[in-house]
């Protein structure tokens, strides 16, 4: 009786390592793709957050979810829609991301406090983490590394006012550190996973 205990135990681990795998593959394509098409990922964060304002109309009209999370996640989905402006540059020390990165604690925080007083299902609960609080910011969030790869044009947030008019030269001048969460996996893969040489 206790070794298929056991068993179960090591199947277990197992399984949580492959899937951990399997979503940081995901992860890392879905990085690229991004960065691939960076005005499909717009115009399919832009449905995201259309999506997610008709559910948050929903609770309010249908369920009887409190006025303060419903209203909380609108002036959510407004900053977010804020970002949409300049997508793909997101400066991370812009204010209206910032703004973004502390409403997404505050609507946690609102949504962890409700269903912790009224009962629902873990289902129903999970459905509004995923759709409601999740499915705008992780998308946000998998694109911060798109604007590394984007052509330089005039439009560019970056441009300092005593610089040439060469564009060109203007972007290549400027640092290639990246962030996002591609930036997370090419560190995993130099310091956890080295890369042997190949000698011939």
């Amino acid at each position: 009786m206790w070794f298929i205990y056991l068993l179960s135990w090591v199947a277990m681990a197992m399984q949580i390592c492959l899937i951990t795998l399997s979503l940081a593959a995901g992860l890392y394509y879905v990085a690229e793709l991004v960065e691939e098409y960076t005005v499909m990922a717009a115009k399919i964060i832009k449905v995201f957050l259309i999506f997610t304002t008709v559910v948050y109309i929903g609770l309010i009209l249908f369920e009887e979810f409190p006025l303060k999370v419903t209203l909380t996640g609108l002036f959510s989905n407004i900053i977010y829609s804020l970002l949409l402006r300049n997508f793909p540059f997101i400066e991370l020390t812009e204010p209206v991301f910032l703004i973004g990165c502390v409403m997404v604690v505050v609507n946690h925080y609102l949504a962890f406090q409700y269903f912790a007083s009224v009962w629902y299902p873990f289902g129903e609960v999970l459905s509004y983490f995923t759709i409601c609080l999740w499915l705008v910011p992780f998308s946000f969030f998998v694109s911060l590394s798109a604007n590394e790869n984007v052509l330089p044009t005039l439009s560019e947030p970056q441009r300092q006012s005593g610089d040439s008019d060469d564009v060109v030269s203007n972007y290549f001048k400027k640092s290639r550190k990246r962030y996002g969460i591609l930036s997370v996996f090419d560190y995993l893969q130099e310091k956890v996973f080295p890369t042997r040489n190949k000698t011939f």
